[in-house]
């Protein structure tokens, strides 16, 4: 499955959990009910995945840790804050950098309507 079917899968199961549970929850439980759902859908799900700071030719395990790496394809964000602040989207494009991956999602389950909490982050590095 590419990226973008990935994303669209991964969007549609966020919806689903934000519509049963609503906003107003910590982020480990929609971090949780959204990788439920996923592999519901038969798409792998890792959670808190490690992610090593290379530099030069370090290796640096620095506690770095993505909330759901989707397929190996596309990293999750799940957020449940007042608003999404540029400082996430750059800590996501910061992720995929340092994976390689090509998309991200930072998803905002705070926002009354979860479309407006949805952000996809290309990689530009």
């Amino acid at each position: 499955m590419f990226e973008k079917e990935l994303s669209y899968k991964i969007i549609g199961c966020a919806m689903k959990v934000h519509s049963v549970l609503g906003p107003g929850l910590l982020e480990s439980a929609y971090e949780e009910c959204l990788s439920y759902e996923l592999r519901k859908e038969g798409i792998q799900v890792d959670r808190q995945v490690g992610l090593p700071l290379v530099y030069e030719e370090v290796r640096l395990e620095a506690g770095y840790r993505v909330d759901l790496f989707v397929e190996r394809k596309v990293i999750v964000e799940c957020k449940a804050v007042e608003a999404l602040h540029p400082v996430f989207a750059a800590q996501l494009q910061t992720y995929l950098k340092f994976s390689g991956c090509k998309l991200g999602l930072l998803i905002n389950f705070h926002e009354l309507h979860l479309k407006d909490g949805i952000k996809r982050c290309i990689n530009t590095f």
